[in-house]
C-alpha cells in the first residue's frame, strides 16, 4: 500500500517541477490547447449538426406524429452528443499525446537531464515515433474499450454494480492512463508495449497511486490542459524508479546482529 502513496507523489514532484521550470510547463501547455481547440471545434460541429444528423439516421419516424417524433429524436439527438461527450474524455489525453510528441519528449528529456544520470533518446525518426505513438494509443484504446464493456455489463449487478463497478472503472482508466503518460519517456528507451505494460503490472499500485487521482482530475478537460506538462514530467520521474535495479533484501544474522560476510 506504501507504493499508493509513492505514485501520487510523483504526480505531485512532477507538477512541481513544471512550477521550478515555468518555460517548459508553457512549452508543454501547447499540444494540451492545440487539442483543446481541436476538439471544441468538434463538440461545437456535433451540437450544431446532431439534429439533422439524427433526422437522417431515423426515416421511419418521419410520419409519427406529435409529441413522440420530437420525444423519440430528441433522446437520440441527446445520446449522441453524450456519446460523442464520452469520447472526447477518454481519447483527450492519447491525442494530446500524439500532437504534442516532440514537446513532450523534449521535456521528458529535460527532465531526464535535470534529474542527472543518462538521457536517453530512441534514435528513431519523427514519423517512425508518431506511428509507434499512434498504434500503441490505438492498442491501449482497444483494451479499456474492451474492459469498459465488461464493466459496463457488471453494472446491472444490485449493489455491486453501483458501489465496486465505478471504482474498479476508475482504476482500469488510472492504470492505462499511466501508461500512456509513462510511454513517453519509455519510448525513448524503445522500450515496447508488451513490457511496458508487464512494468506497470509489476508496480501496479505505485502505478495506480499515479493514475487514478489524475482520471479523475482528467475528468475536466480545461484541467486537464494545465495538468499534462507535470504529468508527463511526474511520469519521467516515476519510469526512473520503475528501471532502477532492485536491490535484493539483505538476510541478517540474528547471532552477530549483523549481515554476513560475502
Amino acid at each position: 500500500m506504501r507504493d499508493l502513496g509513492v505514485g501520487f507523489g510523483y504526480l505531485m514532484k512532477g507538477q512541481r517541477w513544471v512550477g521550478r521550470h515555468g518555460r517548459w510547463f508553457g512549452f508543454g501547455l501547447l499540444p494540451g490547447l492545440v487539442t483543446l481547440v481541436l476538439y471544441a471545434g468538434a463538440l461545437v460541429g456535433l451540437a450544431y449538426g446532431a439534429d439533422d444528423l439524427t433526422a437522417w439516421a431515423t426515416p421511419f419516424a418521419d410520419d409519427w406524429s406529435s409529441p413522440w417524433q420530437g420525444v423519440f429524436r430528441g433522446f437520440l439527438t441527446a445520446l449522441l452528443f453524450a456519446f460523442g461527450l464520452f469520447l472526447a474524455v477518454v481519447t483527450f489525453t492519447a491525442v494530446t499525446l500524439l500532437v504534442g510528441q516532440p514537446f513532450y519528449e523534449s521535456l521528458s528529456e529535460e527532465v531526464d537531464r535535470t534529474e542527472g544520470g543518462d538521457v536517453p533518446r530512441s534514435g528513431l525518426p519523427l514519423w517512425r515515433e508518431l506511428w509507434i505513438s499512434a498504434r500503441d494509443s490505438v492498442r491501449i484504446l482497444v483494451r479499456v474499450a474492451l474492459y469498459g464493456i465488461v464493466l459496463f455489463a457488471l453494472g446491472f449487478i444490485p449493489v455491486v454494480g453501483q458501489t465496486v463497478v465505478p471504482v474498479l472503472g476508475f482504476c482500469v482508466s488510472g492504470f492505462f492512463l499511466a501508461e500512456e503518460l509513462t510511454a513517453v519517456a519509455l519510448q525513448r528507451r524503445r522500450v515496447e508495449l508488451k513490457e511496458r505494460l508487464a512494468m506497470l503490472r509489476g508496480r501496479r499500485m505505485l502505478t495506480l497511486g499515479f493514475g487514478v487521482p489524475l482520471t479523475l482530475a482528467f475528468l475536466v478537460p480545461f484541467v486537464a490542459v494545465f495538468l499534462m506538462p507535470g504529468a508527463v514530467a511526474g511520469a519521467t520521474l516515476m519510469v526512473r524508479d520503475l528501471e532502477a535495479p532492485q536491490e535484493p533484501p539483505v538476510e541478517v544474522d540474528r547471532k552477530a546482529g549483523s549481515a554476513p560476510y560475502a
